[in-house]
């Protein structure tokens, strides 16, 4: 077997996705090594299944940034586009290979993305929604008002590269979770299973990469 896979996770809360893939781990289904856990909040509850794991752990506060600028426009852009450099810099000096967004609720902008690319790290995110369908935040609140309303009979939720265009980034796995027909399946219970399809398709969907990225390895050590 090949190299595990270093691998940096960005969570903002309770990292309930985050466990499946410790677990998966441990379990011998992914060939990773988890180098930190990253959030941006500092009582996420994802950070002590970290530290639990025995995985090393940062905080990273936009809060510091914005009181640096003017709380105008051009303030808060500057201040989000200074966090997200210095987070690429946080993340590059451990020298991961794999970057995944595991519930990291902030847009990641070119500062950000850019030295990433440039460093060859892959960047890949969850999102609970069928592509193009409810992009950016609150999407299985959404949906599911949409369904209320009768506009759809299903949502999903995937796995996806991540580009500056908010979860428009190329699916690498998709599922479907249909709503059920003649339920009224309120909001809780529905989240509920949403989060439960998310656990396995994001064990799924990071192995489907680290398949690809080991594939690659391969080619450029041949």
């Amino acid at each position: 077997m090949s190299a595990p896979i270093r691998t940096t996770i960005l969570i903002s809360g309770s990292g309930s996705n985050l466990q499946a893939v410790i677990d998966a781990v441990a379990a011998g289904q992914l060939n990773l090594n988890i180098v930190r856990v990253l959030s941006n909040r500092k009582d996420a509850f994802g950070l002590e299944r970290a530290r639990k794991a025995n995985i090393p752990t940062h905080y990273h506060n936009l809060v510091k940034y914005k009181k640096q600028h003017p709380a105008t426009p051009e303030g808060i852009q500057s201040a989000r586009e200074e966090y997200d450099a210095e987070l690429a810099r946080l993340i590059l000096a451990d020298q991961p290979e794999l970057v995944v967004c595991l519930g990291f609720m902030h847009i990641l902008s070119p500062p950000f993305l850019e030295p990433l690319e440039k460093a060859n790290v892959r960047i890949i995110n969850l999102h609970p929604a069928l592509p193009g369908a409810f992009n950016g935040v609150n999407a299985i609140q959404r949906a599911h008002a949409a369904w209320l309303e009768g506009k759809i009979d299903k949502t999903g939720v995937m796995i996806h590269d991540v580009i500056s265009e908010v979860d428009m980034g190329k699916p690498v796995l998709v599922r479907e979770i249909p709503f059920q027909k003649g339920q009224d399946e309120d909001l809780d219970a529905f989240e509920k299973r949403v989060h439960e399809t998310e656990w396995g398709t994001v064990v799924e969907g990071v192995g489907l990469v680290l398949q690809e990225l080991s594939a690659q390895k391969q080619n450029s050590n041949a």
